[in-house]
């Protein structure tokens, strides 16, 4: 099922996209996402989201739906909610004072704000990548350990799963010979990999990143993308990037926000349009997407 969302601009249809900026040409023809989406259904679905600091409305307007086994990218200009939105989908906003979630949020199904669901099985069934690789000062072994350990996860033999759980993240030949070493004294690009691996190691269905390459060189963010469209066959994959190109290069579907001012100048963000990557960047359906995608604003 495709979602595709107006919310106010100027719909448009038929209209091929040009990019009017410089250095703005998107290559779909060997992207990932001409591959084909997934029809396996839903893993999470967001309907009518609002997302509010204390009185300040942050996001609204957002109805989603992540497939099973796709990655999904969410793009837009600062600002505009994306990681916001990505952070509500496991509850890390339950630990922003005053944050508070109205719509609904389902994973398989369930409500995850619905009374009695336990927001750290939220967070072990749906993990989060963050923007800057963040190891602990522990060894290798015990990043990847840490997960299961805390959440008392029953495990046959941690040292097959750690090795599992590097092998998914394409790090293991990189560090098998060095598991008691320092986790800090690894590469950035590294660091990252064994945070997927640790993220990966609590069996999550789902895996979140908050601009994953934000803080890599070009080379381990390669690495990194070839590595999502792997991990893809196993766990629903949703990314925040400002890398419109990697956007296109990694993700089967795109969504892409905007933030609009009140009369006080205040900014809430808001979904414009979320449907197949390569119709988002080759023939999007609302002008505002054209506007950000030929970077014409943003």
């Amino acid at each position: 099922m495709t979602h595709t969302v107006s919310t106010g601009g100027t719909a448009r249809a038929g209209r091929a996209l040009t990019p009017k900026a410089p250095g703005m040409h998107i290559d779909l023809e060997h992207a990932k996402a001409a591959r084909p989406v997934s029809r396996s259904g839903p893993a999470i679905t967001c309907d009518d989201v609002k997302v509010f600091y204390k009185d300040f409305l942050a996001v609204r307007d957002v109805n989603m739906q992540f497939n099973r086994n796709e990655v999904s990218a969410l793009i837009g200009p600062s600002g505009c909610g994306k990681s916001t939105v990505l952070r509500c989908l496991n509850r890390m906003n339950d630990l922003v004072p005053g944050a508070r979630v109205e719509g609904m949020i389902r994973f398989e199904g369930t409500n995850i704000y619905g009374e009695g669901v336990d927001s750290a099985e939220v967070r072990r069934r749906i993990g989060m990548v963050f923007q800057k690789p963040n190891p602990f000062p522990k060894s290798i072994y015990d990043n990847v350990a840490y997960g299961p350990r805390v959440t008392k996860m029953q495990v046959d033999n941690m040292d097959d799963l750690v090795e599992e759980s590097l092998r998914k993240a394409a790090i293991w030949d990189e560090v098998k010979s060095n598991l008691k070493g320092s986790a800090l004294s690894l590469s950035g690009g590294q660091q990252q990999r064994l945070c997927i691996a640790r993220a990966i190691a609590t069996k999550p269905e789902v895996i979140l990143m908050d601009e994953p390459c934000s803080a890599l060189d070009p080379i381990a963010t390669l690495k990194i993308e070839d590595l999502m469209d792997d991990l893809a066959k196993e766990f629903t994959i949703i990314i925040v990037t400002h890398n419109m190109q990697q956007a296109a290069r990694v993700s089967q579907r795109t969504a892409f926000f905007t933030a609009e001012a009140d009369e006080h100048g205040d900014r809430t963000g808001r979904l414009v349009e979320f449907d197949e990557t390569a119709k988002i960047f080759s023939n999007p359906s609302d002008e505002r997407t054209e506007a950000y995608i030929s970077g014409r604003f943003g």
